[in-house]
């Protein structure tokens, strides 16, 4: 177990804590810099794509769980940020004046689903996302003269400097560019006044107005800068998969964000990442067994859902804190053993039961 002596106000809001996370965050920064030349082009294809899905996590994350607001319609944020930037870089827009665009275009609309959000939470406020994502999955349908309708909308690749970022090294590089900063705007932002007050919301909304917070400004500024987050998390899609139709920005995606960052680990930022990988890795392993199953099994049409609602049950009932409260709590019990205790990390699990009452 590692303790920290502090000896000013100022190490609680350091970026790097001890000498430690300076090396693992180094060593992992080494392997994601040199992996283009050991991986496949396909496990490359497949990094740049955790790297999106990851943009997508912080930004859920910060809703869901650093703010507690429920969102089952941010595929619907993400395809606003992918179309935005399909049609502005198709009419001769630079890359990133169109990236801008789009993160800022998807967080007027989050703000627009915001604001009637703030009437109401929990279940109610899930189905009026919901709701949501079913219109913008609509409106992208109907309005063919800019998005192409249901028969799709081509995106060229991107184009810097010169270079033709394709589905390469180069390509991964801009997307692991954009994830950490996406991971360092969302750690200086929980470290501000404004994240506080984001996390004393979830907490208890009555105390944190009690204790000043704007609950109608800080919901709707989470709403928007999630909304951000996913649209720029789009517009990378975008130029990723080079072919945008509405079927891929529908509910079951919505759903399946929420999973992300549920199975990964909720209230963290490791758990965005963890659940990103989850999200990427799991159908290339189910891929992977097929051949091994059952033949009723290996061409059911909904194995891949069966698996993740499964594991999603699995999670909630046996690891509520995901894959990094799993991981912490095996390191915790390396560090301590032989003096773990199992119920360590009950009242975590007691404060969540609590939650769900009120």
């Amino acid at each position: 177990m590692r303790f920290i002596f502090k000896t000013r106000y100022e190490q609680d809001i350091n970026l790097i804590q001890h000498g430690g996370q300076v090396f693992w965050y180094g060593v992992l920064g080494l392997v994601l810099l040199v992996a283009p030349a050991f991986v496949s082009p396909y496990v490359l294809t497949q990094l740049s794509q955790i790297c999106i899905y990851a943009i997508v996590g912080f930004g859920l994350m910060l809703l869901a769980g650093f703010t507690g607001q429920l969102s089952l319609g941010h595929a619907a944020f993400v395809a606003v940020g992918a179309y935005t930037q399909g049609v502005l870089v198709t009419a001769g827009v630079p890359f990133f004046v169109g990236i801008v665009a789009s993160g800022l275009f998807a967080a007027v609309v989050g703000v627009i689903v915001g604001l009637p959000a703030l009437r109401v939470k929990g279940l109610y406020l899930g189905i009026a996302t919901l709701a949501f994502g079913a219109i913008i999955e609509e409106i992208i349908a109907r309005a063919e003269a800019v998005t192409g309708g249901n028969a799709g909308m081509m995106v060229p690749p991107v184009q810097l400097f010169g270079l033709r970022f394709a589905d390469g090294p180069l390509f991964y590089y801009l997307c692991l560019a954009f994830a950490i900063c996406a991971c360092l705007v969302l750690v200086n932002l929980l470290r501000s006044p404004t994240g506080r007050a984001f996390v004393a919301i979830r907490d208890s909304e009555i105390s944190a107005q009690s204790m000043g917070v704007n609950l109608a400004v800080y919901k709707t500024m989470s709403f928007a800068i999630s909304a951000a987050f996913a649209g720029v998390a789009g517009a990378l899609y975008a130029h990723n998969i080079r072919f945008l139709s509405p079927d891929q920005f529908t509910v079951v995606q919505s759903i399946e964000m929420i999973m992300m960052v549920v199975i990964g680990g909720l209230g963290s930022i490791h758990g965005a990442v963890y659940g990103a990988i989850f999200l990427i890795a799991l159908p290339q392993a189910i891929n992977a067994i097929k051949p091994f199953l059952p033949l009723f099994l290996s061409e059911a049409t909904g194995l891949q859902p069966t698996i993740f609602g499964a594991v999603l049950i699995l999670v909630v009932l046996f690891e509520p804190l995901g894959i990094y409260g799993a991981w912490l709590k095996t390191r915790a019990y390396f560090d301590l053993f032989p003096f773990y205790r199992q119920g360590m990390f009950r009242r975590q699990k007691a404060f969540q039961k609590s939650d769900r009452l009120k």
